[in-house]
């Protein structure tokens, strides 16, 4: 049986295939999925010399570190399909982020964690934390959006301007986040975590920190390069294999930039740590609303792009059902099989209604 590092292992065999496919031209959709399998390894990798590093540096940098470094490659991928102008396909892959750990991802290490154990506990006040502030991340996307759809003839400009402002608090909000949760009310995300800090304490001394930054500077250049492939053949890719990019944008792309870290969340929860995998998932949330997204919208201003937190009413209320239920099951500090079934449940409603969704005007 394969573990889990064997099949990251094979899956690098999609890096040399991918850039073959896009120079000996085998068409879109063979460069599209070998490109978007080659950025599961790749992020994987990303993510554990992120950990290494973070290790080495102490606990307030390094998790500085993993809070800046946790949603690299969407960040990366993003920021290329911002370049290139597909501001539809960013935003739908912001709400499919959010969407996907919060219903997947939880989803998922709820349900096998609570076939393994018949109920998991976790922190209460860290999740009613989390849950404040993903209604905020709701509250941010919201406005925007109401501005534009009951306003005449408002300009793209001065929505634009609006959603810098919005960035900016935003990611105030986030920098307060990180000194609540590392520093001031440390003790409320260290429950069920203290096994994993004696162990890293152990093996810091054994960390070849060159090692791993020049391996974190390789696969950051990798993930960039195979951002490229998959966003330039996304177009005709997902036209050719009967998708709407809105599909691809809002399921598809959240899952290949994920896989390792969803993977990661499902596995601790089945060691019944449920306050690391929330941590990892919900986190995951939080990191892609409240820093990942407005610095694509400042991005986008920077580069002359029309990035703004306008986005389609659909997208919006599909965020806010998944925040409405994830806040609602995870209030009490208790799961069980069945309420990760909920959130599955609810994330293939939702997958289902956008892959029947018509294709959206100016999405690609």
């Amino acid at each position: 049986m394969f573990n889990k590092s064997a099949i990251l292992s094979i899956l690098l065999i999609f890096i040399p295939l991918s850039l073959a496919s896009e120079y000996l031209e085998w068409g879109a959709s063979i460069t599209f999925i070998t490109a978007g399998l080659a950025i599961v390894p790749l992020a994987a990798f990303m993510g554990q010399a992120t950990e290494e590093i973070a290790v080495v540096v102490g606990p307030n940098l390094g998790g500085l570190l993993n809070a800046t470094f946790g949603n690299a490659t969407e960040l990366i991928l993003a920021l290329v399909a911002l370049n290139k102008g597909l501001i539809g396909v960013v935003k739908a892959t912001i709400t499919g982020s959010i969407i996907g750990n919060l219903l997947l991802v939880m989803g998922f290490a709820m349900l096998l964690g609570g076939l393994r154990y018949k109920e998991q506990e976790f922190q209460s006040l860290a999740a009613n934390v989390n849950a404040s502030l993903m209604n905020l991340a709701v509250i941010a996307i919201l406005l925007p959006t109401a501005v534009q759809y009951t306003s005449s003839g408002i300009e793209e400009q001065t929505l634009q301007n609006l959603s810098v402002a919005v960035a900016v608090v935003l990611i105030l909000v986030y920098g307060l986040t990180l000194l609540f949760s590392m520093k001031t009310h440390a003790y409320l995300y260290e429950v069920g975590m203290a096994a994993e800090d004696e162990s890293a304490e152990e093996d810091g001394a054994n960390v070849n920190l060159t090692k791993w930054i020049i391996i974190l500077l390789l696969v950051t250049i990798g993930v960039a390069i195979e951002s490229e492939l998959l966003v330039n053949s996304l177009e005709e890719a997902t036209s050719s294999l009967g998708l709407t990019a809105l599909f691809t944008g809002v399921i598809l792309l959240p899952i290949i930039g994920n896989a390792a870290e969803h993977a990661t969340a499902v596995t601790v929860a089945m060691k019944n740590k449920m306050d690391l995998s929330l941590s990892v998932a919900v986190g995951s949330s939080l990191q892609i609303a409240l820093f990942v997204a407005p610095v694509l919208v400042i991005a986008g201003w920077l580069l002359g792009q029309p990035m703004d937190l306008d986005f389609n009413p659909f997208e919006l209320v599909s965020v806010a059902v998944a925040v409405l239920i994830t806040n609602s099951i995870s209030s009490d500090g208790r799961s069980n099989w069945l309420e990760g079934t909920l959130l599955l449940a609810t994330y293939a409603v939702i997958g289902l209604a956008f892959y029947f969704h018509p294709v959206v005007e100016g999405l690609g």
